[in-house]
């Protein structure tokens, strides 16, 4: 459509350029005929070359017909000319928008009425031009928000785990059961700046287009199975019990790898904002040669405005931004684009109490 759009408009401009030359052209003609080739101005012209010189004056009086005939095409060619200078002129004011759309973006550009398609397409990108702008910019600020607050977060437990450390390197006597509880302090601690160093790593290579996808047969379910199975640690820390309503059988030609940390990324952000004592369901359904993944958990009610951003990279539905589930805002984001090199689909709806996240592939 937009090629057809632009060919009319090259045609139009090519007609309307040869028409200004031919009707330009003829009324120049009609005037120098009337004023000079019969008129008063022609015995005023004939008269000072008969003077000049006669003998010039009779050639042009025995070859009249070649003499006009050159006229006119000097007339047709002068014309033409200004004609196609105009034109260039249009190319010149498009270049020049270009340029100004790059330097000021925030001002309109205006182009000549026979250039309305164009001035269109140049708006439009304009437009575009600018919300790329704010939306990196955005970007850029958030990430390097992030990246100085996780810097903190790192100095935390690093500071906690030296301490532990130091204490039971220096002191001799500790009973055991105070050692076992430095120790699992300690090893928290670790385990958190772990998890902290990965979410840096996320920060500095987040780009997935770019990633290949190794396929092969997968069984959703046995993959979640696996997946309940790593996480009962954090399950049992907050006292939280997940099922898993699964169909035997649920086959998918995919990236495991990919598809387990996307996955992941939906059961652990579901155990973060679950409440304590809660349930996690984990539902598989096959319909209509697609498999419908559904997690649902719940906890606190998500506003309207943080759902429809929840998918966005470097955003943080924790406003708190707690030290336990503050996380880098880019788990959802990476699901989003991994389910979506799969050609696939996420969604998230929630409810007053209950918050589930549905993925179809």
């Amino acid at each position: 459509m937009r090629n057809r759009e632009f060919t009319n408009l090259k045609n139009s401009l090519a007609i309307r350029a040869v028409v200004k030359i031919i009707l330009y052209s003829i009324g120049t003609i009609i005037v120098f005929s009337i004023l000079i080739d019969n008129g008063f101005l022609g015995n005023e012209i004939a008269n000072r070359l008969s003077d000049f010189n006669r003998s010039l004056y009779l050639w042009c009086v025995r070859n009249k017909i070649l003499v006009l005939g050159l006229i006119y095409l000097m007339i047709f060619g002068f014309i033409s000319f200004l004609v196609i200078r105009n034109t260039n002129n249009n190319m010149i004011k498009i270049i020049s928008a270009m340029d100004e759309i790059l330097k000021e973006p925030k001002n309109q550009v205006k182009l000549p009425p026979e250039l309305a398609i164009l001035e269109s397409r140049l708006n439009n990108i304009r437009v575009d031009l600018i919300t790329n702008q704010a939306e990196a910019k955005e970007s850029l600020e958030k990430k390097n928000d992030l990246i100085m607050y996780m810097a903190h977060d790192l100095k935390t437990p690093l500071t906690s785990i030296i301490g532990y450390l130091t204490l039971l390197s220096e002191e001799q006597k500790i009973p055991k059961d105070l050692q076992k509880k430095y120790i699992d302090i300690a090893l928290n601690k670790a385990l958190r700046v772990e998890d902290l160093t990965n979410q840096f790593f996320d920060i500095t290579r987040y780009n997935l287009n770019s990633m290949p996808i190794s396929k092969q047969n997968l069984d959703i379910a046995f993959l979640l199975d696996q997946l309940t199975q790593e996480f009962y640690p954090m399950l049992q820390e907050k006292n939280l019990e997940c099922t898993l309503n699964k169909t035997k059988g649920v086959n998918f030609f995919g990236d495991g790898d990919k598809l387990a940390r996307a996955f992941g990324n939906l059961l652990k952000n579901a155990i973060s904002y679950s409440y304590e004592n809660s349930k996690i369901e984990i539902n598989i359904e096959e319909e209509d040669g697609k498999i419908k993944i559904t997690f649902k958990n719940k906890g606190d009610k998500i506003p309207e405005y943080k759902l429809n951003k929840l998918f966005e990279k470097f955003y943080r539905g924790d406003e708190s931004r707690t030290s336990n589930t503050g996380g880098a805002g880019l788990g959802l984001a990476i699901t989003k684009e991994i389910i979506e090199l799969h050609d696939g689909k996420i969604s998230v709806k929630n409810d007053d109490e209950y918050i589930e996240f549905c993925v179809v592939l």
